[in-house]
């Protein structure tokens, strides 16, 4: 990641700080053997949680699954709402969830999502109930390893750029992409300091 890194601090000499104490971004690991619906599955349970709640909910419904490696979609469509309630799993996130596993037949493979762009790949997918832009975004930047996605709708990535850059408040969307274009093609990795500033 040096070179992203470099690119980043000649755009922006304020990262230095959070480059020096955090090192190489470890942001971009792709998995190329990664399944879309598991990764999907995932994006659901985690959304509008601290990751130590959502880690616990995935824990818990992976656990009613011993002989698999995740939930396949079968065993969730055959869960009941209330098995679903019972590992802590929201109302609304186990209807995402139901959801997600009837379509999973229809999903794409990372094989045929890893040829589109990252716009076609987030129109693709956001159809599902519960996947967002967001979700799809942190699918491009985690499991893809997509170097220039900024995620302008994250409250981590907005706060961090408001610290980051001494800014009064918390940049708006238009805001966000302006004061982010002397990062491409690598805003994925300026994205990952910018949540890093919250540790700061």
């Amino acid at each position: 990641m040096t070179e992203a890194e470099k690119h980043i601090l000649t755009a922006e000499p304020r990262f230095k700080p959070l480059i020096d104490r955090f090192g190489p971004c470890e942001l971009i690991h792709p998995l190329r053997g990664a399944n879309v619906y598991e990764s999907l599955m995932s994006s659901i349970l985690y959304q509008q949680l601290s990751t130590k709640a959502a880690t616990t909910i995935k824990g818990r419904l992976y656990d009613l699954f011993p002989t698999h490696s995740a939930p396949p979609p079968e065993g969730i469509l055959a869960l009941t709402l209330e098995e679903l309630r019972a590992v802590g799993v929201s109302r609304q996130k186990a209807g995402y969830l139901q959801d997600l596993a009837s379509k999973a037949d229809t999903i794409p493979t990372i094989e045929e999502l890893d040829s589109m762009s990252d716009e076609d790949i987030i129109q693709r997918l956001i159809p599902i109930k519960g996947i967002g832009r967001w979700s799809v975004e942190m699918l491009l930047m985690f499991t893809f390893g997509r170097m220039d996605v900024l995620p302008v709708d994250d409250m981590g990535v907005q706060e961090g750029m408001k610290r980051v850059l001494n800014l009064e408040a918390r940049p708006k969307k238009k805001e966000m992409e302006a004061l982010a274009e002397p990062w491409r093609p690598y805003r994925s990795v300026a994205s990952w300091y910018l949540w890093r500033a919250l540790e700061n």
